[in-house]
């Protein structure tokens, strides 16, 4: 289950590692919300980092980064 999800990841985040081994990655591929399933991933997290797709150009966060700014701790 999640086996192309899990490629794309591994892909992605190829490299890294080796150029920043002091920051630890994990990979994760969960199904809901994106902003309750990173909101809860991030629970014991220092820090969530999130990327942006697409929007417009006036946009400075996305609906995402929004929802995370009113949920996370």
């Amino acid at each position: 289950m999640f086996s192309a999800e899990r490629r794309l990841l591994s892909k992605t985040t190829a490299g890294w590692a080796g150029k920043h081994p002091d920051v630890r990655l994990t990979h994760e591929v969960r199904i809901g919300s994106p902003v309750e399933t990173l909101a809860d991933a991030a629970a014991h997290a220092l820090a969530v980092v999130v990327g942006r797709r697409g929007g417009y150009s006036g946009m400075r966060v996305g609906s995402v980064v929004h929802g995370l700014l009113h949920r996370a701790h």
